[in-house]
């Protein structure tokens, strides 16, 4: 029974027992007699002393249980991980390539179950979702046809740590996890705490069942990080998160040998000048809403010459009304779902109250699809696109990466201070100039510190070949991305591009 055809919340909830019922047939071995998932651990699956419940942004309603490891099971979860590095780095290049291919058959087999999982786990439309799943799923591929030039003179470096946020799951952890493993590492990786944690599972013990050297550790960031940043048995970590939280870890790490690559966002920002394509413009900004702006590459600032910003403000309205939020899975038209929780709507709220006391002003504030959820559906975990103006430098989303959608508009009067607002957070994944000056715009882009930089179009992440980094503060350690994040966590002659303390 597909999603659409499912109507009212009874029925959707119980399309989502029905999941969860179905993923226990699949991999029985992930649960508990209770129905409550486990922790894979290098081959074991570790009963936890408590879990926690993990609950769907859609309807805040249960999915499924969750591990809660102790401190002293983390560590020997590393310590048991980093056992199964030395059988799997001795077998051959063609012996570790076939298990990969095998756990990709796998995950391909149940692609339509992970899917659904993960759409009703952090609250991503059927199409997002889908596309999580497959760019993990291709871009594996891609990185089994060419691995080979990119491991020439390389050696893994051990066991490596991933610790990541919650809103790409599948096209930016587990494929992270697959190339490491695929280089020759044995791979840990911990439940991100929000959410994305029950697909995950799932993936990990298919994976497993290829024999795969990975491990997933479920449990508060508190009980976990000193094992799985700080364990003499580490040998490299990659994080993607928050810049207080990747700041720590970074702080761990730069005067150990272990090698790392620590993804710590920034405020994206789009500058705009001498600009008249508010049509294409228009479509940017609505692509850009992108399951709600929960991406590290979202644009969430918008810097435009003060004659221009009328303009602006109507093609920025423009595309917004035309969004539809509501529940990602009662099929029809709905742009995008749900934020992760519904404490994070409640902090934008605030932020966004702060903001106009402060003396900023909305100048779009959208409202939710009425036809798009199901009679008392909680909507807590939902908020429409909001434009403010006018937002004063001691507000905190004047530096602040909102991680919603949340825009934030500001007016220059000069090429200088377009420059000096854009790149007010000292550094960014990504940024794009718009303009009809093509020599101005690249002299723009020249000054944006960001690592990559669009003219007239989004910036994204990439994939398979195309390097990822950042700029500032936003990057720490090796870039990534095709032979960057083989190079990341191998051993080898080629020098390591990044973002290093000197």
């Amino acid at each position: 029974m597909s999603q659409i055809e499912l109507v009212g919340e009874p029925l959707l909830h119980l399309e989502s027992s029905r999941l969860l019922a179905e993923a226990r047939r699949v991999v029985p071995e992930a649960f508990d007699a209770q129905g409550r998932l486990l922790s894979p651990i290098a081959g074991s699956w570790v009963h936890p002393p408590a879990w926690f419940d993990a609950r769907s942004p859609i309807d805040g309603q249960v999915l499924a249980s969750l591990p809660l490891l102790s401190q002293a099971q983390a560590v020997q979860a590393v310590e048991k991980a980093a056992g199964e590095f030395l059988p799997w780095s001795a077998r051959s290049l063609n012996a570790r390539m076939h298990a990969v291919l095998d756990a990709l058959d796998s995950l391909e087999d149940h692609r339509d179950l992970l899917v659904r999982v993960l759409a009703w786990d952090i609250g991503k439309t059927l199409p997002t979702a889908s596309n999580d799943v497959d760019r993990c799923l291709t871009g594996l591929e891609w990185y089994l046809e060419n691995i080979g030039p990119m491991l020439e003179s390389r050696a893994p470096l051990g066991l490596v740590s991933n610790i990541a946020s919650w809103n790409y799951p599948f096209s930016v952890l587990l494929l992270n996890v697959l190339v490491q493993t695929l280089a020759g590492n044995s791979v840990i990786a911990k439940i991100p705490t929000q959410g994305g944690g029950v697909s995950l599972t799932l993936a990990f013990a298919l994976m497993r069942r290829a024999g795969l050297p990975v491990s997933l550790a479920g449990g508060r960031g508190k009980d976990l990080s000193e094992a799985l940043v700080g364990h003499p048995l580490i040998a490299g970590v990659a994080f993607i998160g928050g810049r207080a939280n990747g700041a720590e870890v970074h702080r761990r790490l730069r005067d150990t040998n272990k090698r790392y690559a620590l993804e710590m966002e920034g405020v994206n920002a789009y500058a705009i000048t001498r600009f008249t394509d508010w049509d294409g413009l228009s479509r940017q900004i609505r692509a850009g809403f992108d399951f709600g702006k929960q991406r590290c590459t979202a644009y969430t600032r918008w810097v435009v010459e003060k004659s221009l910003v009328p303009r602006f403000v109507r093609a920025y309205v423009d595309a917004a009304s035309s969004l539809r939020v509501g529940h990602p899975l009662l099929g029809g038209d709905v742009d995008f779902g749900p934020l992760i929780s519904a404490s994070k709507v409640a902090e934008l709220r605030a932020l966004i109250d702060d903001a106009r006391e402060r003396g900023a002003a909305v100048l779009h504030e959208g409202t939710l699809a009425d036809d798009a959820f199901t009679p008392g559906q909680s909507r807590g975990s939902y908020i429409a696109p909001t434009l403010l103006f006018g937002v004063p430098r001691d507000s905190e989303l004047y530096l602040r990466e909102p991680f919603g959608p949340v825009d934030v508009l500001m007016s220059v009067d000069s090429e200088e201070e377009l420059i000096r607002e854009a790149n007010v957070s000292q550094g960014a994944l990504v940024a794009s100039v718009a303009t009809d000056d093509p020599q101005l715009a690249e002299r723009l882009a020249s000054q944006l510190q960001a690592f990559k930089v669009g003219i007239n179009r989004l910036r994204s992440r990439g994939d398979r070949e195309e390097p990822f980094g950042g700029k500032g503060g936003s990057w720490a350690g090796a870039f990534v991305g095709g032979t960057h994040l083989v190079h990341a966590f191998t051993e080898g002659p080629h020098a390591l591009e990044g973002n290093w303390p000197d």
